[in-house]
């Protein structure tokens, strides 16, 4: 504790910026519900106006990035346990359409966009590959919020999601493999493989499993706070597993909460709730640190910007909401819109381009405009779709 009190530099600048993200992120959230609109809008905003756009009181650095992996990674776990009879592979094939057509339709629009704008084959397939997969914490922030999340539309768009991440993942390694020479298929495809395994073995044994284990790991930790330590292994332990099988951690994540949600006591769940609560906000405000609005300064670039953006959410709602049709059209408009953030997913697509020399720096700024600009219009977007659902106010 010397060093805090004695005021290094170092220690100080990031407690003030955590104060600034944090305290930012929560009265924008209360100025947002105020108007209003969801929490996660104005959280966003908040990091806009703080970040280097607009305030330039906060920039993005390697600390406040782990603060936000592990907000969404606590918040998906959070998702998780409040899905206590969710079964994925009930709605499986309904979600396999909704990823299925819902990852082409973006992939093929996107890159004919930028292929009609005149630029190489290989940067259109870049853009076309970071629209196609979901950001759901975003979603998932929203419906939570709502009280939503055991809304059968709500348990396709987590579903679809899933599958949508694997889906993702084999376009992104295709894609990246067309910019090194030949594709690995044999490798690609074990990839996939693995990833859906690992995917399905969780969803489909982890709630039973759990269910025998917890009483006697209960029974055996001397421990009062057994269920809550048991649980923090499991997130972390699943996340990991989940990004060396070729997915997302925070789908290891999210299948760890599900894998608990009937076997933790109310407390364990509220105490995991209050981390999430407090790391959220870094993953939600981190988004909007990002938003780079000088990508406006050229007007042709804006007019990209603003065709790619529409192709974005269009892509995604059409093709989405085409995979949902047989749920009837208000299901199928909710799922859509559920699926329309790219968030962080988009950004490392798009950062991976960058990196291998394929897309150039106004190319790679569009891409991160349409992640952040689609995860800040999907909230109203989602309030709007489920908006016969709500209580009068």
């Amino acid at each position: 504790m010397a060093f805090l009190l004695n005021g290094d530099s170092a220690t100080a600048t990031l407690l003030l910026q955590m104060l600034l993200v944090f305290a930012a992120a929560k009265l924008f959230a209360e100025v947002s519900e105020f108007l209003g609109q969801p929490a996660v809008v104005g959280e966003l905003l908040a990091g806009v106006l703080i970040g280097p756009s607009v305030l330039n009181w906060v920039q993005p650095n390697d600390l406040l990035t782990v603060f936000s992996e592990l907000g969404v990674l606590f918040l998906l776990f959070q998702v998780g346990l409040e899905l206590k009879d969710f079964k994925l592979m009930r709605v499986g094939w309904d979600a396999l359409a909704i990823a299925s057509i819902g990852v082409l339709v973006p992939f093929v629009l996107g890159r004919q966009i930028m292929l009609a704008l005149g630029h190489p084959q290989l940067e259109a397939a870049f853009v076309g590959a970071a629209m196609v997969a979901t950001s759901v914490g975003i979603t998932a922030k929203v419906l939570a919020d709502l009280g939503l999340l055991n809304h059968r539309a709500s348990k396709l768009i987590l579903a679809a999601a899933i599958i949508d991440d694997v889906l993702g993942l084999i376009v992104l390694a295709v894609v990246s493999s067309l910019a090194k020479g030949p594709v690995n298929y044999i490798e690609l495809s074990l990839t996939a493989l693995l990833a859906v395994a690992f995917t399905v073995l969780v969803a489909q044994f982890g709630t039973r499993t759990f269910e025998k284990l917890v009483p006697h790991i209960d029974r055996a930790m001397k421990s009062s706070k057994s269920q809550f330590i048991l649980s923090i292994v499991l997130l972390f332990g699943l996340s990991i597993l989940a990004s060396r099988a070729g997915v997302a951690a925070i789908i290891g994540a999210f299948l760890a909460g599900m894998a608990l949600a009937s076997s933790i006591n109310g407390e364990t769940k509220t105490q995991t709730a209050g981390v999430t609560e407090f790391l959220v906000p870094f993953f939600l405000a981190g988004i909007g640190l990002h938003m780079d609005l000088s990508v406006f300064a050229r007007p042709q670039t804006m007019w990209i910007c603003g065709a790619i953006l529409v192709a974005a959410i269009v892509s995604k709602l059409i093709g989405c909401g085409l995979g949902a049709a047989r749920l009837g059209l208000r299901n199928a408009i909710r799922v859509g819109v559920g699926m329309i953030p790219r968030g962080e997913v988009g950004m490392v697509v798009a950062q991976i381009g960058l990196n291998m020399g394929v897309i150039p720096k106004d190319v790679y700024a569009i891409v991160v405009f349409m992640s952040i600009a689609t995860t800040m219009v999907a909230p109203s977007l989602l309030k709007l779709a489920y908006r016969d659902l709500l209580p009068e106010k």
